[in-house]
């Protein structure tokens, strides 16, 4: 079979891409299907079988069993024994599964040429199931992305895939289990491309395959859960008044700020957990108790919260957002809607940031959509009648505070729009989104092993080869050991050593000073006969076209180019010693070896 398939990959670029696509859009929605089942039946056993407390589902995946009763102070054991299962399956088997899966695979490709693990995939899946499924809070965005990702760097190795291929792949893999996961299947193609970097660039190359995987995986998890946008369509707000931009401005500013709170403080936590005494095992219990207790008086914080979402954007005033359909704790509503935004951010912090496996897409949105709902009650307040209902801003601030964190606006408005069913928020989305991305800058994107640009990247280090020749010295690739004769030295003598060692020219030094240079056709000048009696000085080219011990390999090819030579003495500037010689071939192998040294190395 993968013969075959290695056939039909030899046949072009589309052949390639339209084979390998395919087979990481496939794995892609098949991992998310099952991914969604293993959540679904530890949520339903552990934190439903422990708690009677059932978070409410989006329209897009069915209604949730009933919560009759729940015991909100058992949230707790819930939570932790899903730390539990979550620490021993990540330490155990596969260290590098902790944390939010989407930022591992961006790891894998700048740095790790592709290459991922083949145990990870499925060690993050079952960590991540127990971990959400259990009331920790995370999104289920990042082990799908691992998923399809790691199954992209595993055809890579099997396919025998050069090594900027499998790093596509890779990419690839992350669109299209997003993609498949949030029933977004144009916008997971974009994100392949943008989130690798923190400063704007695009991955172009990953584009024309997440066309064809993201679909793929789509379809197939679509097939199961159903073909409704994950927030419905009902959304039927139409944006009809240039003034609000500045409302949308607004937000966009607000959500960048809440977003540079939300990474600084996951950070700080992961920080602080990595400098616990303790074993690594138990890290992520205590970072699951945390978020179990905040989860008795605020359970919105727990899980998913796609549910309370759907009920933020089904409002259409503020009897819509009446405080009985999230909880019964009787304080101002606009004070519980703040409440939810920080408590959402330290329980997200302590879940995935002690070692819980989870993603980190889902808590951004859900923290973003609390932002947008608190933002309309004080315009409504304010400007009533402006935007008569929470759905826009609460839709605007998932897109603004995400695009923010995550660095990727364009990606974000896409999929938020095709999670909504609701193309008319485009325009007041990009102004919110532009606003957040600035205000929040790439110092604080919740994905670290981003770069910032394409050259910072090692995957690409070897596209910018003259400033890397620039960079390379003479002094660095010269060949120090070099045969010379001197003036006084007869024409037979030089004429010996060339047809003997195949010398196409030979430094003639007088003291340790170059003074010039004898070839083959210098030689050839002088009668077979006379060739013993004639001195070099007679013969040798005087005005000796020499390179710098300090000049740059640039700067000595460019030389040899224009003066159609291969190989050039070296002497230094002081003194005209000569001290070396350097060929094109010298000047070669020194851009490999320091190609080969960039791409080990970390930009950081």
């Amino acid at each position: 079979m993968r013969t075959r398939v290695n056939r039909v990959i030899q046949q072009g670029y589309l052949a390639k891409w339209v084979t390998v696509g395919l087979l990481i859009g496939v794995v892609a929605g098949a991992g998310a299907v099952g991914f969604y089942l293993a959540i679904q039946a530890v949520n339903n056993y552990l934190l439903g079988g422990i708690t009677g407390f059932f978070p409410p589902n989006p329209a897009g995946e069915g209604a949730a069993p009933i919560s009759v009763h729940p015991d909100y102070l058992l949230i707790p054991v819930a939570t932790v024994i899903g730390g539990l299962v979550a620490g021993f399956l990540v330490y155990r088997f596969a260290p590098e599964a902790e944390g939010h899966g989407t930022d591992e695979a961006i790891a894998a490709f700048h740095r790790h040429d592709g290459n991922i693990r083949r145990r990870i995939p499925l060690v993050k899946a079952l960590a991540s199931a127990f971990t959400i499924g259990s009331g920790g809070s995370g999104g289920r965005e990042g082990p799908t992305a691992q998923i399809a990702a790691g199954f992209g760097s595993f055809i890579g190795d099997i396919l025998k895939l050069p090594v900027k291929d499998r790093r596509i792949a890779v990419a690839v893999g992350i669109g299209a289990g997003i993609g498949a996961i949030f029933k977004s299947p144009f916008g997971g193609a974009i994100l392949s491309g943008e989130i690798l970097y923190s400063g704007g660039d695009f991955e172009v190359e990953a584009l024309i395959p997440s066309f064809i995987a993201s679909p793929i995986g789509y379809i197939i998890f679509a097939s199961y859960t159903g073909f409704t946008p994950i927030f419905g369509s009902g959304l039927s707000y139409s944006f009809t008044e240039p003034r609000n931009l500045l409302i949308y401005a607004a937000l966009g500013i607000v959500c960048g700020l809440v977003g540079r709170l939300h990474t600084t403080t996951f950070y700080s936590v992961k920080s602080l957990f990595a400098r616990m005494p303790f074993t690594k095992y138990l890290r992520p219990v205590v970072g699951a108790a945390v978020a179990g207790v905040i989860g008795i008086f605020f359970p919105q914080v727990l899980g998913l919260g796609y549910g309370f979402l759907q009920i933020l954007i089904n409002g259409n005033s503020v009897s819509g957002l009446a405080l009985e359909n999230f909880t019964n704790l009787a304080i101002p509503l606009f004070a519980f809607l703040v409440a939810v935004v920080f408590l959402k951010i330290v329980a997200t912090a302590f879940t995935v940031g002690s070692g819980g496996s989870a993603g980190v897409f889902a808590p951004s949105l859900v923290i973003g959509g609390f932002v947008g709902a608190a933002f309309w009650m004080a315009v409504n307040t304010l400007l009533p009648g402006w935007i008569p209902i929470p759905a826009p801003l609460v839709v605007v601030g998932m897109m603004a505070l995400f695009g923010g964190v995550g660095r990727v606006p364009i990606a974000v408005m896409l999929m938020v729009s095709e999670m909504t069913g609701s193309l008319n928020l485009l325009a007041p989305s990009m102004v919110a989104v532009v606003a957040a991305y600035f205000v929040t800058t790439p110092r604080y994107t919740i994905y670290r092993s981003q770069v910032s640009k394409r050259s910072d990247s090692p995957a690409h280090r070897g596209e910018y080869n003259v400033p890397l020749l620039t960079k390379i010295f003479v002094s660095d690739a010269m060949n120090q050991s070099v045969f010379t004769l001197s003036p006084s030295d007869s024409v037979g003598a030089a004429y010996q050593v060339v047809v003997g060692k195949g010398y196409r020219g030979i430094p003639i030094v007088e003291g340790e000073k170059l003074v010039g240079i004898v070839t083959m056709s210098d030689l050839l000048r002088i009668p077979r006969e006379r060739m013993d009696t004639t001195p070099l000085k007679e013969v040798m080219t005087q005005n000796v076209l020499a390179a710098h011990i300090d000049d740059t390999a640039l700067t000595t090819l460019e030389t040899m180019t224009n003066n159609g030579i291969g190989r050039l003495p070296v002497i230094t500037i002081e003194s005209g010693k000569l001290v070396g010689i350097i060929t094109r071939t010298d000047i070669i192998r020194a851009y490999e070896r320091s190609l080969d040294l960039l791409s080990k190395s970390d930009p950081t």
